[in-house]
């Protein structure tokens, strides 16, 4: 089908209006209408290939909501009308021991990026949810509750997983301490889903220039990195640590915030860290990780734990035509949280 959407033509160019072909229902596929794109980091990171590998033209956009317009002739869960989302990845090879056991996301042979991917059938590449229209197998598509307010719920395709997954797999409950490293995209969604989860948060940035909005956004206590004192009073305080920084960074100041056995789990730098201190890890039995998104399972049941707890992000809409200015404001972290594509003002 012939869809449109806005596209990088080349590295270094901005984003402009692009008509491409969407594939042929296949009999699992489903066929989908959408509504918002959620605008994230990574899209800008690709799009101006700052990690290399880009292929041209892209359409970016992962952090999918919309309809269904129709399904393959096998697709069992979806029907014309329902509201659906889709997130970072529209495939995996399903038959893996990752795949056996719901973490597509590491999927042995890769999972299919839902944009800048390449299908596994056709071979041609992904392109994303920066257009009118959007085909993916039955399997990769998320229902939506009902309750969630439906032109915020796009980044939880991506920023409200990516901290959903460690907070769940790592045990927060009712009593946890967990810090959140960092208050932009992903750590103002770590500070909604732990508050949620019942967990004593504090937030730890640079100054106190973001610390009304973490006890604002449910955050009990905010500690300022760079005061001394602060930090030493928070040693061993934390059993968890989400690290949602995105640039190139010191860990080893944070790492003796940890109480024995506990974990600092990075979620936002993708690149070389500087050399870590060992003594707080060994001292401490204290750990360093790194987790991604989540599989397709505990991305529905973050959806449906978001729709329990009325967990939504901050949001600035933007009609499709602001989408370079959009990234410019990016760059100079000038956005309160998350931009959200209002799709409807595509060709309106």
């Amino acid at each position: 089908m012939k869809t449109t959407g806005y596209a990088a033509k080349s590295e270094g160019s901005e984003l402009t209006e692009f008509s491409f072909e969407r594939r042929s229902l296949r009999d699992n596929d489903v066929e989908i209408e959408i509504l918002y794109c959620g605008v994230c980091h990574t899209d800008l990171h690709v799009v101006r290939n700052d990690w290399g590998g880009s292929n041209y033209p892209l359409v970016p956009g992962h952090e999918i909501v919309g309809k269904v317009m129709s399904v393959g002739g096998g697709v069992t869960k979806y029907k014309q009308g329902d509201t659906v989302a889709v997130g970072c990845m529209v495939d995996s090879c399903k038959s893996c021991d990752q795949c056996d056991n719901h973490e597509e996301q590491l999927c042995r042979e890769g999972m299919v990026g839902t944009y800048a991917g390449k299908d596994r059938i056709s071979g041609e590449m992904t392109q994303g949810g920066y257009s009118k229209h959007v085909v993916v197998r039955e399997e990769f598509v998320l229902s939506v509750p009902q309750s969630l307010e439906l032109s915020r719920v796009a980044p939880l395709l991506c920023a409200g997983i990516t901290t959903y997954s460690p907070l769940h797999k790592w045990g927060v409950k009712e009593g946890s301490r967990v810090a959140v490293l960092g208050l932009g995209g992903l750590g103002h969604m770590a500070v909604k889903n732990a508050v949620a989860m019942g967990a004593t948060v504090t937030v730890i940035g640079r100054s106190e220039s973001k610390k009304e909005d973490a006890i604002n956004l449910g955050a009990q206590h905010y500690v300022v990195s760079t005061n001394d004192d602060e930090m030493k009073d928070s040693k061993s305080a934390f059993d968890l640590i989400i690290d949602t920084i995105p640039v190139k960074h010191d860990l080893s100041i944070y790492t003796p915030l940890l109480d024995i056995d506990g974990t600092l789990v990075i979620v936002g730098q993708i690149g070389p860290v500087d050399e870590v201190n060992t003594v707080p890890l060994l001292m401490g039995r204290r750990r360093i990780t790194g987790s991604l998104i989540g599989g397709i399972k505990e991305t529905q049941q973050m959806l449906e734990f978001c729709g329990e707890n009325n967990v939504l992000p901050e949001c600035e809409m933007i009609n499709i035509d602001e989408i370079n200015t959009a990234y410019e404001r990016m760059e100079r972290s000038d956005v309160r949280y998350r931009f959200v594509i209002d799709m409807a003002s595509l060709n309106a």
